[in-house]
């Protein structure tokens, strides 16, 4: 077997418990700190502490997959990278398992069965009011006194393109809704309802108005937009969301 850690790949002999009240090989590589790249006879487990690893780099310092399994088979063998095997898909898969993983027990549903709803792997501000968070009414108090008023912004990235996938049934949703971005199938839901509106120009050839009604087939999406705290800047969950139609305009009449 395969044995991925910080340190090098191994390659060493593991037999699991064949007992008759003996749990399944997965659970007992799980219970000794290894996550199979497989459940069903694995032959590739990674260590807790280099997928653990993996992830601290790539928040911190930008480190791509590639460029992390590069390291590592270059720890295992100076000489002869090339001759370490390959397990790059491997470490793209289990590492987005296991940051789900590491989610769902940050935002308390490691130990629940319940599934999580829209925005609940997500935090919000806690200095914002918030009731039974940091506000706990008393007598003839309610939510709509000033103190406890909410303020919004609403920002956008236009530069956050992002293209169709090659094959889109292979496509995993693993927090589909959960976090920051909408639900997909709500999102798709309301752009099937809302009216497209093409804006006309009366210029000859408007730079500006013709690049917004281009046509975008290619693209998934164009930019990202979302909802935030006006006094912390902090965004809100389950509240940002893909744009298809580029950058444009809204007149509404007063």
């Amino acid at each position: 077997m395969v044995i991925v850690d910080k340190s090098r790949f191994h390659r060493l002999e593991v037999r699991c418990c064949d007992c008759p009240n003996a749990m399944s090989p997965d659970i007992q590589m799980f219970r000794h700190g290894f996550f199979p790249a497989l459940f069903n006879k694995p032959k590739t487990v990674f260590t807790f502490r280099v997928l653990d690893d993996f992830l601290l780099d790539n928040l911190e310092c930008g480190t791509l997959a590639m460029n992390y399994y590069s390291k590592l088979r270059r720890m295992t063998s100076s000489m002869f990278p090339h001759l370490v095997p390959d397990r790059y898909r491997e470490l793209m898969r289990v590492a987005q398992q296991w940051r789900q993983l590491k989610t769902m027990k940050w935002h308390g549903f490691g130990h629940r069965s319940d599934n999580p709803n829209a925005g609940d792997l997500t935090l919000f501000h806690p200095a914002c009011p918030q009731l039974g968070i940091n506000i706990s009414l008393s007598g003839d108090e309610s939510l709509d006194d000033w103190k406890y008023t909410q303020s919004f912004i609403m920002d956008r990235n236009f530069k956050a393109e992002h293209l169709h996938p090659i094959k889109p049934f292979n496509e995993v949703w693993l927090s589909n809704g959960l976090g920051f971005m909408v639900g997909k199938d709500r999102y798709k839901k309301h752009l099937v309802e809302a009216a497209d509106t093409v804006e006309n120009s009366s210029c000859n050839n408007h730079r500006a108005v013709n690049q917004a009604n281009a046509a975008r087939h290619k693209l998934e999406s164009t930019d990202i937009g979302g909802v935030a705290c006006a006094r912390h800047s902090c965004f809100v969950p389950h509240s940002m969301v893909d744009f298809q139609k580029g950058k444009r305009q809204a007149k509404h009449a007063i």
